[in-house]
């Protein structure tokens, strides 16, 4: 698979561009403030756009679908319970495909109504659920940190530890991890009860 991670704008977000080696079809990942980074990444390599996957209908994530599906003819995909203009809509478990690519859908709740991750070659990307050593913030509006606990306990950890974790913003120690890495050394996916998690999620 053909991968770009860029950080993209002033709040550190992670854009991401994924291709298809065998028909060059390309999605770029959280198009963020300004995708023409990612653009120019896919054209350099001979790729299309074909596909925008949202993580979150979070504006530093999604502000540039509409700019980037115009120029290129891309689709719009996010989770029906998204507030982002869609072309396709996803659900939890849901395959969709880049080229030959099968990309699946988690989603994952808890920062958002509409938080994905997706699943693809050996790599997830996760949004603002999970970031290296910590994640999203569960104090916004439409967040719940019950469901916080649920996608990352019941989800999250039940992933194979040797996925690479892609994350949504560069707010850790490095750029990249794993789901094992996460699991040995991130503080918020310690072993705790629903109701231990609530208390942490709560202190300063």
């Amino acid at each position: 698979m053909f991968l770009e991670q860029r950080l993209i704008g002033s709040m550190a977000n992670f854009g991401y561009v994924i291709g298809d080696p065998a028909t060059k079809s390309a999605g770029v990942i959280d198009p963020s403030f300004d995708a023409r980074a990612l653009q120019k990444a896919a054209q350099e390599n001979g790729y299309s756009i074909d596909l925008i996957l949202n993580t979150h209908h979070h504006p530093d994530h999604v502000f540039d679908n509409e700019r980037l599906a115009d120029e290129t003819g891309a689709k719009i995909a996010a989770h029906r319970l998204s507030a982002v203009r869609k072309d396709v809509v996803l659900e939890d478990g849901q395959i969709v495909k880049v080229g030959e690519l099968r990309v699946k859908v988690v989603h994952t709740p808890g920062h958002s109504p509409d938080s994905c991750c997706y699943i693809v070659a050996g790599r997830v990307f996760t949004g603002d659920c999970l970031f290296v050593g910590d994640c999203g913030r569960v104090d916004l509006p439409g967040s719940s940190v019950e469901d916080m606990y649920d996608s990352l306990f019941h989800k999250v950890r039940k992933m194979d530890d040797d996925l690479v974790v892609c994350p949504g913003h560069h707010y850790g120690k490095t750029p990249l991890s794993t789901i094992g890495e996460e699991k040995r050394t991130n503080y918020t996916l310690q072993p705790r009860s629903r109701d231990e998690f609530k208390r942490f999620m709560a202190s300063p």
